[in-house]
């Protein structure tokens, strides 16, 4: 059986490309992540998925905030930062990492290595020597 967490996750994915609510949208992304190739989700891994989703909803105020800092200081100096990918992450938790990396206005992956890495580039303040 494909995993619960899989499917809300494709489906929500479906919704923000569509960006249509509608019952019969709802029923066409469903049908969708049901018919994507998908792996049986380890049981360890489902409370790697719940502090993931606790993650992201930390991440909501956290972006707010970091928008409005921008906003208001300029930030002009840029970093690229190696971040090394937690062990034995599946690849929705992946996906998920890069969206967490991502929602905030002050970083973005550029890339992900298959040997574990994420490249994240940044925005920041200068530090006041």
């Amino acid at each position: 059986m494909i995993g619960f967490l899989e499917v809300i996750l494709r489906l929500v994915i479906w919704l923000l490309l569509t960006a249509n609510l509608s019952p019969i949208n709802i029923a066409i992304g469903t049908g969708i992540a049901f018919l994507l190739p998908h792996r049986r989700i380890a049981p360890g891994s489902i409370s790697d998925w719940c502090r993931v989703l606790g993650e992201i909803l930390v991440a909501i105020p956290q972006a707010y905030k970091e928008a409005f800092e921008m906003i208001l200081r300029p930030h002009n100096y840029e970093d690229i930062v190696l971040e090394r990918v937690k062990p034995q992450r599946t690849p929705g938790l992946i996906f998920l990492d890069v969206f967490l990396i991502t929602f905030t206005p002050k970083s973005i992956v550029v890339k992900y290595t298959q040997d574990g890495w994420y490249q994240v580039h940044w925005v920041r303040r200068r530090n006041r020597r």
